[in-house]
């Protein structure tokens, strides 16, 4: 899967040399982020509009549009995870009102889908990591702040200061005893 500055989103097989999908054409917002989820049967893909797009892979046509597809933060969004079987998302963004890190539920409609929305990251947040074992969110921000969330109470449990500048990465070990944080400095 590979996303662009002008928007664009293909999906590619490692044996054939074309496209075999083109989710986004051109002309579009910039592609933040994008994953697969675990079961690899759907992609998300977060905008720097505050869009998160989300398609099922097998499509035959080669412009499928998404299945789901709404504006989860009012500047950008800049990170997302795909939590349980991917009926719940949470992301991260900059939002106008500081509702920075948020969580959705896709199986219900678009006007009730917000589950909970953190208010955190002043000026918003750049990165997020999903620890299933322990049901935690890792949210990193603009001014390299690091909050901890507990999305079964959906409470903020933790929330200290890593950087000096921008979270830019998270990294979770397999066992989820430690998380790794790198910054823009």
């Amino acid at each position: 899967l590979t996303g662009a500055q002008d928007g664009s989103v293909r999906m590619f097989e490692w044996t054939r040399p074309q496209q075999l999908v083109c989710f986004r054409q051109a002309g579009n917002a910039r592609v933040t982020r994008m994953y697969f989820n675990s079961q690899g049967n759907k992609c998300g893909v977060a905008d720097g509009e505050g869009f998160l797009s989300i398609w099922q892979v097998n499509q035959t046509t080669s412009n499928p549009k998404p299945y789901l597809s709404w504006q989860c933060h009012s500047k950008t969004t800049s990170d997302f995870a795909f939590i349980t079987s991917s009926s719940l998302v949470a992301t991260s963004g900059q939002s106008n009102d500081n509702r920075n890190v948020c969580l959705w539920d896709t199986l219900v409609s678009s006007g009730n889908s917000l589950i909970h929305a953190f208010t955190c990251h002043d000026h918003g947040a750049t990165v997020l990591q999903y620890a299933p074992k322990h049901q935690l969110l890792i949210s990193g921000g603009r001014k390299g702040c690091i909050c901890i969330f507990d999305i079964r109470q959906r409470q903020i449990l933790y929330t200290f200061q890593a950087h000096e500048s921008a979270v830019k990465a998270l990294a979770l070990d397999p066992s989820e005893d430690y998380f790794v944080t790198g910054s823009a400095e």
